[in-house]
Parts: structure tokens; sequence; C-alpha cells
């Protein structure tokens, strides 16, 4: 019923930049929070940054002043924009949001499929 979908993830030198994209399509019929989590191997999914319907945004110490969150309420997607980037940020990022469906009785909780992104040294 729901498809959210991440694009823009790739390999990347460090200090350089990268843009993730997430499109939410189905029978949506309101989004609430929507957050990129990323997920190194080895290591648990951790939240990277988060962006409320009202574009209110928090982020992970680790990435603050260099990642950036925004959404398109119109489009259903939220984007991160990833700049000076380390090797330390190489993982799968994740795309979660909390969507009430059309006729639904509540919100729930959706993921996407991930993308990789890969930070060379």
């Amino acid at each position: 019923q729901v498809l959210l979908v991440e694009s823009g993830g790739g390999l990347v030198q460090a200090g350089g930049s990268l843009r993730l994209s997430c499109a939410a399509s189905g029978s949506i019929f309101s989004i609430n929070a929507m957050r990129w989590y990323r997920q190194a191997p080895g290591k648990q999914r951790d939240l990277v940054a988060d962006i409320t319907s009202g574009g209110r945004t928090s982020y992970a110490d680790s990435v603050k002043g260099r990642f950036t969150i925004s959404r398109d309420n119109a489009k259903n997607t939220v984007y991160l924009q990833m700049d000076s980037l380390k090797p330390e940020d190489t993982a799968v990022y994740y795309c979660n949001a909390d969507i009430l469906l059309r006729g639904g009785a509540d919100f729930a909780d959706y993921w996407g499929q991930g993308t990789q992104v890969t930070v060379s040294s």
C-alpha cells in the first residue's frame, strides 16, 4: 500500500557531497515525521536526522553542521544533503516515515529498502 524509495547513494571521496532522496507513494493520507537512519557493517541502525511535518529538524551529533534534512510535503519526499563527507559516514542509509493511510485509523511506521553510501579516504 505504501512504498518508500530511496535514491542518490553512491561512491564519493572524503570531503565530497551527496544528496539522498526518498519518495513515498501509495494510498497516503498524511505523513508526520520523516527520518534518515544509517547502518554500517556489523553495527546497529542509528538515527541520523529527522524532520517533522512542520519542518522542525534534529540531527545526530556526528553529522551536525555537515548534513541537512529537508522535505517537500507536496511530493511526499524527504531529502538528506550530505556535505564534508567522511569515511565513517559509509553505511546503508534508510528512509523512515510515520504514515496515515487513506481510510486508516492510525499512523504506522514505514521503511525504504536502503541506499549504499561509500566514502573513500
